[in-house]
């Protein structure tokens, strides 16, 4: 029987993976000699080298400095970092911000499991957290498809950015590529976490926002409700000043997050749920290094 994530990735891989799949780096192994954990061999000392790669026990032996060389190991770890608290339930239904998480996971999944990458998830509702181990293949990005198709985090509290990144850092043993997948609306310092993570690993952030998340419609008085805590408000979105201090807020938040980004020289790539996944990928790939020389 074919599901809901085996339909949209047979509809998605088509028309992604031919466009993206040659950008990717990594996901094999190579002769080039580098600082990996493979013993290749010993050559002389030339003065470019680190001092600390002598093998002082071949240098006596063979009277002249000597060198190790290792075979560099270019697999790549992966691991989706992926937000499912409340916030992520905004937009239309089919084509709202949880629609494009999916979409993103499943197709990120599939592009670096390809030619023995592995890809783990985590994914995060709100202040718990699941973790799919890393793994390879087409099976594994749907079944990555099939734990994100389950139903959003209850609306209970906000976003533990702290928490997440914690998570991520305690799963991420080995140096890896990290790529978080998330509105980041919530509260709290995170700064620390991330800077944490950055330190060990490459980090990429992928922003999915809908429109909702920027504009109240002006439609009189209207019911607004916070996204992550559940709480409501009664507010007249036809008043000038209103609108003025709602969109200010939102720019302060957009502010606030990008600086803490650049802080941490973190790529950010906002990916709206009105854009076609297949484009907003491709942009996202030719402008990201995935993997660090």
């Amino acid at each position: 029987m074919t599901t809901a994530p085996d339909r949209l990735l047979l509809r998605l891989e088509w028309r992604v993976l031919r466009r993206v799949d040659g950008r990717i780096q990594g996901g094999y192994r190579t002769p080039y000699r580098g600082s990996g954990l493979d013993f290749a061999g010993l050559r002389e000392y030339v003065e470019t080298d680190d001092a600390r790669h002598i093998d002082w026990n071949a240098t006596a032996r063979l009277n002249s400095p000597q060198v190790r060389q290792f075979t560099e190991d270019r697999e790549l770890t992966v691991w989706l970092v992926l937000d499912r608290s409340a916030s992520m339930a905004a937009g239309r239904t089919g084509r709202g911000k949880h629609d494009m998480l999916v979409e993103l996971a499943l197709v990120l999944a599939r592009l670096f499991g390809r030619g023995g990458n592995r890809v783990g998830a985590l994914l995060h509702d709100g202040d718990t957290a699941q973790i799919v181990p890393p793994g390879t293949g087409r099976g594994h990005a749907l079944r990555i498809g099939h734990e994100l198709g389950r139903a959003i985090a209850p609306v209970t509290s906000t976003t533990d950015f702290a928490a997440m990144l914690d998570a991520t850092a305690s799963l991420a043993r080995r140096r890896s590529l990290i790529i978080l997948v998330s509105d980041f609306i919530g509260t709290g310092e995170w700064d620390k976490q991330l800077l944490r993570l950055v330190h060990r690993h490459e980090v990429v952030a992928l922003r999915v926002m809908d429109a909702t998340d920027d504009e109240l419609p002006d439609a009189g008085l209207i019911v607004v409700e916070d996204a992550e805590t559940g709480e409501q408000l009664i507010v007249d979105s036809s008043d000038p000043l209103f609108r003025a201090r709602y969109r200010a807020g939102v720019d302060e938040r957009d502010s606030v997050l990008a600086q803490r980004m650049r802080r941490a020289n973190v790529p950010l790539h906002r990916i709206d749920t009105d854009r076609d996944v297949v484009d907003a990928l491709v942009e996202v790939v030719a402008s990201t290094r995935w993997r660090r020389a």
